[in-house]
């Protein structure tokens, strides 16, 4: 008898693990293309006469699109399960790059890198990929997972940005947007990993894993219950702001370290640091969230990643103190995503987990398109980012602000058997 719990425990271990890796291949394919969107801007203005505002504008677009369409993604896993969702999502990302690749127009550019590839990356992505790993693991497993996931996908943002700058530089910007493509079609299979079940899962298993998922039962009882409650609502208005800092310094650092007359190839060399620090600091939060409270969490990364961003636009800038704030910016990167979604499953539990971080992730997505198109507009107007880096900073204080009083209470009142966290 012992044996055979034994070997059960391997196989449901033996799984996550499988699905884990899978979800961060996944990840790093859509994460990583999408992180080196901020090397387009330089050759799409030169090369090819395209107004910065309006390439700012199709890569905020992208954002907007990867925002209003999440919910939906996340809805359609939830029901069909992630494998047709991932394999239609990684389709259309690599044609929208495809279609970028040969734009002859900004209109074109709009179409390929805005709506296709805003459309495949809500499919590619958080809302629906760590959903998967969510359900699949255990209450006391659940928040560590997703940090380890989100932690291996960012392999990619390692990976992706020097490939791109590479293979540009030698064979042009319509090329490295091809690779690129061809990277997303390689990531489409990888969604019947998710939706793998192992075989022999005892009834007791069954039970436990979806005792605290069985509230509420519907769709329209999940999102009442989200709208009328407080913590969600903050948690929402909080994510806002993750989207429109990560969003504007991704796009824009490049340009704002070329204007500092910083050496040439920094900007990738800083985007590819975040994403390599990005790695051990979403695993550290997906860890800290198993431990603590993950809204306390959460507050003290906002109120880190703000004064990290006011001390690096304040302070003379150097080599040096770009490397330190790509250091610093990737432990604080993608971090909040585990920490999110884990704080929607503890309250909501998993059964509508793709829909409801897809509604929260909707506001991060409304900040990231502001993040990414305020930056352009601003530098257009204005010929300086000075204003935008302040309201980045400051926008840092306003989300601890909002996370600190979250109120994680499960919405039936009581709490799932896991370790009580500490405050």
């Amino acid at each position: 008898m012992s044996t055979a719990i034994r070997g059960h425990s391997l196989s449901l271990k033996t799984h996550l693990t499988l699905v884990i890796v899978a979800a961060a291949l996944i990840l790093s394919a859509a994460m990583g293309v999408r992180q080196t969107f901020g090397l387009l801007i330089g050759p799409f203005s030169f090369d090819r006469g395209v107004p910065v505002t309006l390439i700012a504008f199709a890569i905020a677009l992208h954002n907007l699109v990867w925002g209003f369409a999440q919910p939906f993604a996340g809805a359609a896993a939830d029901r069909h399960g992630a494998a047709p969702v991932v394999a239609f999502g990684a389709a259309a990302f690599a044609a929208g790059l495809a279609i970028a690749a040969a734009a002859s127009s900004g209109w074109a550019l709009v179409v390929g890198l805005g709506v296709l590839v805003g459309i495949g990356i809500s499919c590619t992505s958080f809302g629906v990929v760590l959903s998967a790993v969510g359900r699949i693991a255990s209450a006391q497993q659940r928040s560590l997972a997703m940090g380890i996931a989100s932690a291996g996908g960012s392999v990619g943002q390692v990976l992706m940005v020097p490939l791109a700058q590479t293979v540009r530089l030698s064979s042009g910007v319509s090329m490295s947007l091809f690779v690129l493509a061809f990277v997303m079609l390689l990531a489409a299979p990888l969604g019947i990993v998710l939706d793998r079940r192992t075989r022999g899962a005892t009834a007791a298993h069954t039970v436990a894993a979806t005792s605290h998922d069985a509230r509420p039962t519907s769709l329209r009882d999940a999102l009442a219950q989200a709208s009328r409650h407080r913590g969600y609502r903050l948690l929402t208005l909080g994510f806002f702001t993750c989207g429109f800092q990560l969003a504007f310094i991704a796009t824009h650092l490049p340009g704002y370290l070329f204007l500092c007359h910083m050496p040439l190839g920094l900007g990738a060399t800083a985007l590819s640091l975040i994403g390599l620090f990005n790695m051990a600091g979403s695993w550290a939060c997906g860890w800290l969230g198993g431990r603590y409270r993950q809204q306390t969490v959460l507050g003290w990364l906002y109120l880190i990643r703000g004064a990290a961003i006011a001390a690096f636009f304040l302070l003379p800038k150097s080599t040096v103190s770009v490397v330190l704030f790509a250091a610093v910016m990737g432990l604080t990167w993608l971090g909040t995503v585990p920490l999110t979604s884990g704080l929607v499953a503890k309250v909501f539990g998993t059964r509508h987990l793709g829909t409801l971080f897809g509604v929260c992730f909707l506001s991060h997505q409304l900040g990231s398109f502001l993040g990414a198109w305020l930056g352009g507009f601003v530098f257009d107007v204005t010929g300086s980012y000075s204003l935008i880096w302040g309201a980045t900073a400051l926008a840092g204080v306003f989300a601890a602000l909002l996370h600190f009083p979250i109120d994680d209470t499960v919405v039936d009142g009581t709490r799932p058997p896991v370790k009580a966290a500490r405050a």
